[in-house]
């Protein structure tokens, strides 16, 4: 069960709100056709599958990343690959709910 929490990001309450308006930023890390028919106002699009490439990219931000995608799970992935090269990274679950709670 730890593991999944840690992937999924359960457990804890994590303000986004908060998080946002101290310069987090919100990386959708669904495909590009996912991504241009809806998403969170102001967020980045990565897929998940090219994350990898745009670490150092999101290093350079030196801000908390929030993921998202359609379910949760993609940017539970991403949320642990950034995780692990250092990055402070929230798993925002599924974009659609992360936007209801933002507004």
């Amino acid at each position: 069960m730890g593991f999944l929490q840690r992937l999924f990001g359960g457990g804890t309450t994590v303000n986004y709100k908060e998080l946002l308006t101290k310069g987090a930023i919100v990386v959708d890390v669904r495909t590009p056709a996912e991504f241009n028919s809806g998403h969170v106002k102001g967020s980045v699009n990565i897929p998940l599958d090219s994350i990898r490439t745009r670490i150092q990219e999101l290093k350079n931000k030196n801000v908390p990343v929030i993921t998202c995608c359609r379910s949760g799970a993609r940017s539970g992935s991403a949320k642990s690959i950034l995780s692990e090269s250092g990055i402070e990274c929230y798993n925002g679950g599924p974009w659609d709910s992360l936007q209801q709670q933002l507004l």
